[in-house]
């Protein structure tokens, strides 16, 4: 019998002689159970009038029930389109059941995102359910899909990114919405854009989770900052002449803190914590960030602000506090027309104030002196004759019961012209700003010398927290680590080695890292006075072994970047040849040289040992994989999960590398039928494992390989005995480094944002 039987006859013993307390001390309880129900919420809702009365009932109802899941296929790789005609051909065609049949959101380009309405247990009811939830992980692990909330994806669709933009995303963990913008900004494929994407947090922690998030999609244009949104100081950047100026930005993405009352479906804290002061205790805070974004905005540029709230304190209010403050330099934009089929209602022009005890304030004026520090001036909707001036109808709110999402706010600025108390800074070289300059301007006072809730307090220089960075060290044109790579891989006069860095002063350089032009001259000018937390593409690790003539293999990150300037060590294969390469994942039997094509084989005995790119190019896909060519053999050198998804393009036999949990069900009950009892937790288990969005997924592949390298003894030629030292320590670096991620960000959960 298995453990439950044992338990129950040591229970049974317990009770014969009286000790009844076995067992019971770390007997876990049950969870409490969410009450769906805050009238509070429905009274300042209601007053506010933002669902019409007949909706009401609907509207109410869909916050209590569970968000649908849903997901984007990546826009800017190759292989995207084919992934969307695998899903839907493959894994969306074998849905039996009308309730799991996937929904195209009709306003999102390229019918490249989905809804999809399954939970754990519908998951669990057929194997074409499994199937798909295993394709959605697999693929998401690998960065061609992100599991992303509906309403999440709005903003980096109205923010209308091109390649040559300089963005700024001012709260940007945990990172669903930045990937988009990266997408958008590679949306060119086969060349670095001029532009550049600089996601910044104010919370050290998750600006680990972020770095961990952005590398499924890594792009040598892109700075990861951890600072106060607030007070952001500004970014520097050289000019032609050799000094330095302000850096604007073509697009920032205000996405602010919030009290998430728009996502009651998936955050059920917000049901019992919610108050009608929450809005006022955030709008100061969400005003400072927002403003602060509009002062790094170029004229021209466009400013996207965004929260999942519904509530107007911190959605219209702070949008009228800022257009009035800057009096016409600033101007909302119609952007509805660049979403065809999204439902939405116009934002509002009136609202009501309320204080935690419900009493409604309709003007400033009936709020008593006691409260008049907690309910501003600001908080309160313009004047009848100034609403039409600001155009708040040009917001888009997004309700649940609309497209069954989550609750949303979205808004575009454009700036016009300078802020008013910009032109006093504007004109000034970078040496003459002080360091208060480059924070927050104040406002002038009003002519009674009284703070008219248009102001924003002074803000002190934040402090910086957290973990001290390795340096960024980028090459010079002497560097001695460059000749030899350069050599070995061919690699053109049009490759500048300036554009590559190392994070290790001292010792053997491990890793070389490579960002395009502009995120050098950030990085090099801005690092001793901001703090960056992460930039750069891997692409080549460090890989001594006395066979090679270089002591850098290629990463796998870098690539497709490299491929750029590489004419050497790039090996055309048949989609038959990726196949049995990636298929192969035994360290002790490579697949042998022999074993490839003809046209394969000779370009791989044509080539020494090391590090070499194998390249498919068969129906319109370019698939590109890192290889160690040995004396006789080939070995890819991918990450599982990346593996699978090249697999899955060049239509192989996946099953040695999934588990059919229905067959597993079937094995127990034939082997053992006393255990049939535990057959659904062991399944519910295992439903969980491969659902969770872990950190270090990859890193249990990894070490699984690694496990493997170390018993060197085991090889069956003295050539895999090298190539296993070397992948060794390749792999102990590659985990390393996501340990200290994974380290940092285990205990991470984002509630404010979807």
């Amino acid at each position: 019998m298995g453990r439950m039987g044992r338990k129950s006859k040591r229970e049974k013993k317990n009770e014969k002689t009286g000790d009844l307390s076995w067992g019971t001390k770390n007997k876990r309880e049950g969870y409490d159970v969410v009450i769906k129900e805050n009238a509070a919420f429905e009274t300042y809702y209601k007053a506010q009038n933002i669902v019409p009365h007949d909706e009401w009932d609907s509207f109410m109802s869909h916050f209590k029930e569970p968000l649908p899941a849903s997901f984007r296929i990546s826009g800017h790789r190759n292989q995207g389109k084919a992934i969307l005609k695998i899903m839907e051909g493959e894994y969306f065609k074998a849905l039996t059941e009308e309730q799991a049949k996937p929904e195209c959101l009709s306003w999102y380009p390229e019918n490249l995102a989905w809804q999809l309405s399954l939970t754990r247990k519908d998951i669990r009811k057929s194997e074409a359910n499994v199937k798909l939830h295993n394709f959605l992980v697999s693929e998401t692990e690998a960065g061609n899909i992100s599991r992303q909330e509906t309403v999440s994806m709005i903003p980096p669709l109205v923010l209308d990114v091109q390649p040559h933009h300089k963005v700024f995303d001012m709260c940007a963990a945990p990172g669903s919405k930045t990937t988009q913008l990266v997408e958008m900004l590679h949306a060119e494929e086969g060349k670095i854009p001029e532009g550049l994407v600089i996601a910044n947090d104010s919370n050290n922690k998750r600006c680990y989770l972020l770095t961990h998030q952005l590398k499924r999609l890594p792009s040598p244009n892109l700075i990861i900052t951890n600072h106060d949104a607030s007070i952001m100081p500004n970014f520097h950047i050289s000019t032609p002449g050799g000094g330095k100026e302000i850096l604007k930005f073509d697009r920032i993405l205000c996405d602010v803190p919030c009290s998430g009352d728009g996502t009651l479906r998936k955050n059920f804290d917000v049901w019992m914590k919610w108050n009608a002061a929450n809005g006022a205790s955030l709008h100061g805070l969400q005003y400072r960030i927002v403003r602060r974004g509009a002062e790094m905005l170029t004229v021209g540029g466009k400013m996207v602000y965004s929260t999942c709230s519904l509530n107007p304190i911190e959605d219209e209010a702070v949008l009228h506090r800022l257009l009035a403050e800057a009096k016409g330099s600033l101007e909302l934009e119609e952007v509805s027309e660049k979403l065809p089929g999204l439902k939405f209602v116009r934002g509002l022009s009136r609202w009501i104030v309320m204080s935690r005890d419900l009493t409604a304030y309709s003007t400033p004026e009936e709020v008593p002196e006691s409260m008049k520090h907690i309910l501003r001036e600001s908080l309160f909707p313009p004047k009848v004759e100034d609403a039409d001036k600001f155009h708040l109808e040009r917001c888009l709110r997004i309700l649940p019961h609309h497209q069954n999402t989550g609750g949303f706010f979205v808004s575009v600025l454009k700036k016009v012209a300078l802020l008013p108390w910009e032109a006093q800074t504007e004109r000034k070289p970078v040496a003459e700003i002080s360091s208060a300059d480059s924070l927050v301007m104040p406002v002038e006072p009003t002519e009674s010398g009284k703070d008219n809730g248009l102001r924003s307090p002074a803000r002190k220089r934040q402090k910086i927290r957290g973990f001290k960075e390795d340096p960024y060290l980028f090459f010079d044109e002497d560097e001695e680590l460059w000749p030899p790579i350069k050599k070995f891989y061919g690699l053109s006069d049009e490759m500048d080695p300036k554009l590559l860095l190392t994070r290790c002063k001292e010792g053997k350089k491990k890793n070389i890292y490579f960002t395009s032009p502009t995120v050098r001259d950030l990085t090099r000018i801005n690092a001793d006075r901001l703090t960056i937390i992460n930039t750069g593409i891997k692409m080549f690790a460090r890989s001594d072994n006395k066979g090679a003539d270089c002591g850098f293999r290629i990463a796998q990150e870098g690539a497709l970047a490299l491929m750029e300037f590489m004419t050497k060590r790039r090996v055309v294969v048949t989609r038959e040849d990726m196949s049995m390469l990636l298929l192969n994942d035994d360290m002790d039997t490579p697949p042998e040289i022999h074993k490839f094509s003809p046209e394969a084989a000779k370009q791989l005995h044509g080539i020494e040992t090391g590090s070499t790119l194998m390249e498919c190019y068969e129906d319109g896909l370019h698939i590109v994989v890192v290889a160690w060519k040995g004396k006789t053999s080939v070995r890819a050198y991918v990450a599982k999960c990346d593996r699978i998804h090249y697999l899955r393009l060049c239509g192989a036999d996946l099953s040695k590398f999934e588990v059919n949990k229905f067959a597993v069900k079937d094995n127990l009950v034939a082997n053992d039928p006393e255990e049939n009892d535990q057959n659904d937790e062991i399944l519910m288990n295992t439903e969980n494992v491969a659902n969770e969005e872990k950190i270090v997924l990859n890193n249990m592949d990894v070490t699984q390989e690694i496990a493997v390298e170390r018993n060197v003894s085991k090889a069956s030629t003295p050539e895999i005995a090298i190539e296993k030292g070397v992948l060794e320590d390749d792999m102990k670096q590659e985990i390393m480094g996501e340990t200290i991620v994974s380290e940092n960000v285990d205990s991470l959960k984002d509630v404010t944002t979807p």
